[in-house]
């Protein structure tokens, strides 16, 4: 599957790869595997969904957010890969969702990338996961997202 086109024919843009907030390195290759390091809700510098789900925030909010972090943790792997192209398979997602304690839907949230995920890759996008309520996120980010690829090499 070309995974440019697939992008093309969802009506997909993928935005530019973040840079790394930190002193760490936004994916990491090791052979076949490529860890991608957390990706929060940053489009071009700013923050698209902020917030707690369970107080001022929905479920349908939290997947809106799911969705733009998988989209960020794509083009981090299409920055180091080169082409989407050599993803083979996400091996695992980890999602953080921020919300109230409590929150009893942190695995309804993360569907939102999920679901993105399977859309664009196809087979290639089902996954091994983890969707865990957290209290506080970098700059209030609604959602975080962590992934392995398995890629070719």
């Amino acid at each position: 599957m070309n995974i440019e086109a697939r992008l093309s024919e969802l009506g997909i843009t993928l935005p530019d790869a973040p840079p790394p907030a930190g002193n760490y390195l936004p994916a990491r290759q090791n052979s076949n595997q490529l860890y991608l390091s957390g990706a929060i809700c940053l489009v071009d510098g700013a923050m698209t969904h902020t917030g707690k789900l369970g107080a001022e925030r929905d479920i349908a909010y939290g997947q809106a957010a799911a969705r733009v972090c998988a989209l960020n943790l794509l083009s981090v792997a299409r920055a180091h890969l080169g082409s989407l192209d050599q993803v083979e398979a996400v091996l695992q997602l980890n999602g953080f969702v921020n919300a109230v304690p409590g929150f009893p839907d942190s695995p309804a949230v993360i569907n939102g990338a999920s679901d993105i995920l399977v859309e664009i890759l196809g087979d290639a996008g089902r996954h091994t996961r983890a969707a865990l309520a957290v209290t506080g996120l970098p700059l209030n980010s609604t959602v975080e997202l962590q992934a392995v690829l398995q890629v070719r090499t």
